[in-house]
């Protein structure tokens, strides 16, 4: 009976994530999960818990699919984030709710950072069925190139209060995890048993298949490698640059390259980009875009003929590696962390440097730039695996368990109903 009335009612479904236009972490993976979660038939409403924008910017929404309300209900880095999501999530009353989160979502300063990861503990003790989507675990985060652990003692007591926050993140009903081993991890090291591994999936369905020719040149011939994220911490840039004047350098006898650093600062670093700037002011043909709104990522991505990532760490399943997937474009990485996870689970390719390697990276590079049919190749195989996991389905994968997380509400509910009439009739 609760499974046909489950099938038979529509759900409203809150999100509490960072959403285009806000820039912060996490934002154009909910932009790409809002767009497909509604189309389904089973959602109504999607109801946004977004961060406050800056004055004269608003959420815009298009009118197909489910309606979107938003609730502008929390601001980065501030203390109140945890009262004040809670009282907006209880006075909306989605029936089921789900935090797009990971550490540092709520706050660069770390007291305010975890306060905000309380909140879904509340709204589970609230009534409010509810699901976290952590995209990263304190135990594989390099504290110091994430920009957070500056000393021992400070690293130290961070990973103790970040210990103490998977306990409370772990009091959700259900918590989703995009890479096998934070599955394992948690199971293993925290006894718990709502942990689900959930596909991370690729944001568009209508990229074309890459083209059997090699990949083109810009308009005016020249060939763009192409970086993409927020800079300044773990994702860092001087070795990128450095490189790239080795590639371009008169005896490589290359076309002209052109060296593009798409995106801003980490909210940890901040000016970085600006700094970067003005250090290598002397290497020519380097084009800084700063923030890419979604329109333009399709421009961004289809221009480049590789995409590097210019990282010393990793901090969960790259949504940029997706993305180059999606468009079908040769990769330059490192063979590191979570990127050898994905890599291994999920299919796809590259070539690989050492970290902080100038020639490592510049040989990587070079590789992918001068070698046609292995650029094409690359790519291919890339589209192929971001085609395996479509958001689409990957948004599937959500309205089942926020319906069997209904589900068991209802049927909590009825037998607390039952037992209490049972009392009563005693």
């Amino acid at each position: 009976m609760i499974g046909e009335v489950l099938m038979q009612a529509k759900m409203r479904v809150g999100i509490v994530t960072p959403h285009p236009p806000g820039t912060g972490t996490l934002n154009e993976y909910a932009f790409h999960f809002v767009r497909y979660l509604r189309r389904k038939a089973d959602v109504s409403e999607v109801i946004l818990f977004c961060d406050d924008l800056p004055d004269g910017h608003h959420y815009n929404f298009d009118k197909h699919g489910a309606p979107v309300t938003v609730v502008p209900s929390w601001s980065f880095d501030a203390w109140g984030n945890a009262l004040r999501l809670r009282n907006a999530v209880m006075a909306a009353k989605p029936d089921v709710l789900l935090f797009n989160i990971q550490f540092a979502s709520f706050g660069r300063k770390k007291a305010p950072a975890a306060l905000g990861l309380v909140t879904p503990l509340i709204t589970r003790l609230g009534g409010i069925p509810t699901m976290v989507l952590l995209h990263n675990i304190m135990e594989t985060v390099d504290l110091k190139s994430a920009g957070f652990g500056s000393n021992k003692l400070v690293e130290w007591s961070i990973r103790t209060f970040g210990k103490i926050v998977t306990h409370l993140l772990l009091q959700a009903d259900v918590v989703a995890l995009t890479i096998p081993k934070y599955v394992e991890l948690l199971r293993r090291d925290y006894g718990a048993d709502n942990v689900l591994l959930a596909p991370h999936g690729s944001f568009e369905d209508s990229a074309p298949q890459p083209s059997v020719e090699p990949p083109k040149e810009t308009d005016n011939g020249t060939m763009q490698i192409m970086t993409f994220g927020k800079f300044g911490t773990y994702k860092r840039v001087e070795t990128l640059i450095e490189a790239f004047a080795q590639l371009q350098a008169p005896d490589q006898n290359r076309p002209p390259l052109e060296l593009v650093i798409a995106g801003t600062d980490s909210p940890n670093a901040a000016g970085y980009l600006a700094q970067m700037a003005q250090r290598y002011a002397h290497v020519p043909n380097v084009r800084y875009t700063g923030y890419v709104s979604e329109s333009d990522v399709p421009v961004i991505f289809n221009n480049a003929s590789v995409v590097v990532f210019p990282y010393t760490s990793t901090t969960g399943s790259s949504g940029v590696l997706h993305q180059a997937g999606d468009y079908g474009k040769a990769v330059v990485l490192p063979n590191i962390g979570d990127f050898a996870e994905v890599i291994r689970e999920e299919g796809y390719t590259g070539e690989f440097f050492q970290p902080n390697d100038i020639n490592s990276m510049a040989q990587a590079i070079a590789r992918v730039i001068d070698d046609a049919a292995n650029r094409q190749a690359i790519g291919l195989q890339n589209y192929r695996a971001a085609r395996g996991l479509p958001m689409e389905e990957v948004v599937d994968w959500y309205v089942f368990h926020f319906e069997t997380m209904l589900q068991t509400k209802l049927s909590r509910n009825n037998a607390q109903r039952t037992n209490t009439g049972v009392t009563r009739t005693t």
